[in-house]
């Protein structure tokens, strides 16, 4: 009676405990090893680097915006200043300001430093 484990909860799909097994545990290995502790970033220190920067914003449906990232919050709404919007490649409006709703946002890149030439 009481050496049993209980059975899973009615309509579970987990398979009884005695057939669960723990995946083997595996170090870093490939190229995620090679990465040093220093070239590790997260997301906010990306965001940190470009603020004031010239940026590239893809949106869900594909359009681009093209200019200085001003301000982001949390929910990555996106304020931006001297924007221009790119639809299939082809310059189609410029703003002076710019708000994009953070649904929206596809990513956000650093814009290449363009060559003088």
């Amino acid at each position: 009676f009481g050496s049993r484990a209980p059975a899973p909860a009615r309509g579970s799909l987990a398979p009884p405990t005695s057939a669960r097994r723990a995946a083997p545990r595996r170090g870093l290995r490939g190229a995620g090893a090679a990465m040093s502790a220093t070239s590790k970033r997260a997301p906010s220190d990306f965001i940190k680097q470009v603020l004031g920067r010239p940026v590239i914003v893809k949106l869900n449906n594909g359009t681009d915006y093209r200019g200085v990232l001003a301000c982001l919050d949390g929910y990555m709404n996106i304020a931006m200043e001297q924007t221009e919007e790119y639809v299939d490649g082809q310059l189609k409006n410029k703003y002076g300001d710019a708000f994009i709703r953070g649904n929206n946002v596809l990513y956000i890149s650093a814009q290449p430093k363009q060559r003088r030439a």
